[in-house]
């Protein structure tokens, strides 16, 4: 598994925890920041996984806005926590980092719906971040 993947699935945890706790992005990243400490050999996941983490956490108006008038009808606060998790951290990667081609994001993003979540969670998230990356297009 590639080091950006593992990232992927690091920051994934990281923004399902503070979304499930209800708590600041920050603590999350203070409390995994601890835990990276004590594992040397997984410094590049973290790297990316924190990186991701705040980007979301400092564009997070942003993302959740989009994220909503993206899904057709869905309110956030009806998707499940998972869902929003994996939409926040693809939706990151395809508006704010360039060296992640869109396609890539979603592709990702439904490889880990489809293991953490369900198969209507994995054709949801495609939707809306296909109509993310259409948004992105337009603006470009």
């Amino acid at each position: 598994m590639s080091a950006r993947r593992k990232a992927r699935k690091r920051a994934l945890d990281m923004l399902y925890q503070a979304d499930l706790r209800d708590i600041p992005y920050s603590e999350v990243i203070e409390a995994e920041a601890l835990r990276a400490a004590g594992e040397p050999k997984r410094e590049s996941s973290w790297l990316y996984a924190r990186e991701i983490v705040d980007g979301v956490s400092d564009s997070s108006t942003v993302i959740d806005e989009l994220i909503t008038s993206s899904s057709q009808g869905w309110a956030l606060n009806r998707m499940p926590a998972l869902d929003r998790a994996l939409l926040r951290l693809a939706t990151w990667e395809i508006l704010y980092n360039d060296d992640v081609d869109s396609a890539v994001a979603i592709n990702e993003s439904i490889e880990l719906a489809k293991e953490f979540s369900t198969d209507e969670s994995a054709k949801f998230i495609n939707g809306v971040l296909a109509r993310i990356t259409e948004y992105k297009n337009a603006r470009s």
